[in-house]
């Protein structure tokens, strides 16, 4: 940061975006695991409930086509608002559902709006925290979304264990979205008197561009880059589908499962401000290197272990391996498609960035599903490491020809190539 500049302050995110963040994380996660309830309860076959509650990957992919646009045009802070109030809609139609198709345009409309809430987010912190943090600022970023996923589910169940209803936790979800709303609305406008330094003191412009003509604009870059990025989404989406129903068929017991996945999770964690220091430090690929070849090594050293006198203990010290590995990536994917944006106006290229990554995301635990009805799960877990090399060696590659090697420092324009 050169003299002269406005100095950095951690409070001015703090209040703006990660605690908002943790409110709206915490909410939409803890609906996650009582849509298959709440389906069931309406009368769908399981197969129908599955439906209704993959929706929600559903919408956060509907909403990444418009979102870049609406946050270009909106301003960040408005369109977290509007995501909040449009995931209150969601919620408020799941809750007053007496059919399974109006729960299903519900849940719907609360993936869309939490891809929203998510870009605008995003789109905040590439704008106004200088490049000298921005890693630790979107690894912390990450670091929140990954505290609303621990307490949200656990929320969820304490309101289970107290109601019996699942609708409670809709509820839940309807005060944290209000929560985040009153806070928004508390705090100034970033854009209005400047209370946070905007990066480098560029000036930042609001073209609304759609993501059709991002996606072409951007091709080279998400083509190349884009490829190894939405394999490590992948992989991390897989991570939490595997885990589970591979200690189910190593004939591990539910608290056992239980424990263990939640230690992982605990390590997970705890790893997401070290992550961003190093990014900040040394640059981008000592971060996103071990974090996509831990990945995929973990998963292919598991896919031998299915069979072995010691499976048990090998899961145990594989899921700690891969959270290892995911806790150290926390918010890389969102520093990396920061470097990229274009500084003026990011928001649109950060909609195509996250497509991109979320299409990886959703598509490669559907390929473990495939490759597991069609051989055995170690083989899609083999297979699943395999690509996380490929993913790895993608990376390594083309990520030093658009981001500097130099921390600190970025090559605007590149995402347009």
């Amino acid at each position: 940061m050169s003299t002269g500049e406005t100095p950095f302050r951690w409070r001015s995110v703090a209040v703006v975006v990660f605690l908002p963040s943790i409110v709206f994380s915490t909410g939409s996660l803890a609906l996650v695991p009582v849509i298959p309830a709440l389906a069931r309860d309406l009368g769908t076959d399981l197969g129908g409930a599955a439906f209704i509650a993959a929706l929600l990957v559903v919408g956060n992919l509907a909403g990444d086509i418009p979102s870049g646009a609406i946050v270009a045009r909106l301003g960040e802070r408005t369109s977290m608002i509007a995501a909040s109030v449009l995931s209150l809609v969601g919620v408020l139609l799941a809750l007053i559902a007496g059919h399974p198709a109006m729960l299903a345009v519900g849940i719907l409309l609360v993936g869309v709006a939490t891809a929203a809430f998510g870009l605008a987010r995003h789109a905040f912190m590439t704008s106004f925290v200088p490049l000298q943090y921005r890693a630790r600022a979107l690894s912390t970023l990450g670091g929140s979304h990954r505290l609303g996923a621990v307490a949200g589910p656990f929320a969820g169940a304490a309101l289970l264990a107290l109601t019996g209803n699942p609708e409670s936790v809709l509820i839940f979800h309807a005060g944290c979205a209000v929560v985040a709303i009153v806070i928004l609305l508390l705090f100034r406008d970033p854009e209005a008197g400047e209370p946070v330094a905007r990066a480098g003191g560029r000036e930042v412009h609001t073209e609304a561009v759609s993501l059709w003509a991002t996606l072409a604009a951007s091709r080279a870059v998400l083509v190349r880059i884009g490829i190894g990025s939405a394999i490590l989404a992948g992989l991390r989406q897989v991570r939490s589908v595997v885990l589970p129903v591979w200690a189910a068929s190593i004939g591990l017991d539910d608290t056992t499962t239980s424990v263990v996945i939640g230690l992982a999770g605990a390590v997970d964690f705890s790893l997401f401000f070290l992550g961003g220091w190093i990014m900040d430090r040394f640059g981008r690929l000592w971060v996103l290197l071990p974090c996509v070849f831990g990945l995929g090594a973990g998963f292919l050293a598991l896919s031998l272990t299915h069979d072995l006198d010691a499976r048990f203990g090998w899961f145990v010290g594989l899921a700690l391996v891969i959270a290892v590995a995911n806790g150290i990536g926390s918010g890389v994917l969102m520093t990396l498609g920061a470097d990229l944006a274009d500084p003026r106006n990011p928001a649109p290229f950060l909609g195509a960035w996250r497509f991109t990554n979320d299409t990886g995301g959703a598509l490669l635990p559907l390929a473990v599903t495939a490759i597991t009805a069609a051989a055995s799960l170690s083989v899609a877990v083999g297979a699943v490491g395999v690509l996380g090399i490929v993913g790895g060696i993608v990376l390594r590659v083309f990520v030093p020809r658009y981001v500097s090697s130099r921390p600190g420092q970025a090559r605007p324009g590149q995402a347009q190539d």
